[in-house]
């Protein structure tokens, strides 16, 4: 008889197929980790002045949509004042139906501005209800392309100041109101 011959085999090891699955899927973290630092965007924060406001974030919900009324109407002023070679009263504004100027349910929901003409260059809105929407004063600039310049009180006792320049309305209590349009109002995707 022969003798019986045993025989011993050990199992393969798993160690080093766990070492390279491990090698590839950290591999695959540090391409994905470079992509996406390669092509994230920077966040650019810029900063207001201590008399500004952002119109975002700073204003209530009544504020902002006196505020967009306010641009919006702003192109209607100036085609006004070309055809008339005057700025346009509130009244008129008023009777066109331009907001806020119009006496309607949102004006009285938004506050319930009373507006009057400062001088031949500005439109003040004083506020009936502050602890809705403050007081807002826009002035016109001569050129048909300028930016909107609003301004917006909280105070309960708002007076405008004799002259309308920056430093008088900030002395005043005023701050000016700021529309930016970062990242993170809008999203844009280049493709």
């Amino acid at each position: 008889m022969n003798n019986p011959t045993t025989q011993v085999i050990r199992p393969a090891g798993a160690g080093h197929e766990t070492l390279y699955v491990l090698l590839l899927c950290l591999f695959i973290v540090l391409m994905a980790g470079s992509v996406v630092a390669l092509h994230g965007e920077t966040r650019d924060v810029s900063h207001l002045a201590a008399h500004q406001l952002d119109a975002r974030r700073d204003l209530s919900a009544a504020e902002q949509g006196i505020y967009a009324d306010l641009r919006v109407t702003l192109d209607e002023i100036r085609l006004l004042r070309e055809e008339q070679q005057a700025l346009p009263t509130p009244q008129t504004l008023a009777e066109e139906g331009f907001a806020p100027f119009a006496q309607d349910a949102s004006s009285v929901s938004r506050g319930g501005h009373v507006w009057h003409q400062v001088e031949d260059r500005a439109y003040f809105g004083a506020s009936a209800q502050p602890t809705v929407a403050g007081s807002f004063l826009m002035r016109i600039s001569e050129a048909s392309d300028a930016a909107p310049d609003i301004w917006l009180t909280r105070n309960e006792d708002v007076t405008v100041p004799g002259t309308l320049d920056d430093a008088a309305l900030s002395a005043a209590g005023w701050q000016q109101i700021v529309a930016q349009f970062d990242a993170g109002v809008t999203r844009q995707h280049r493709h």
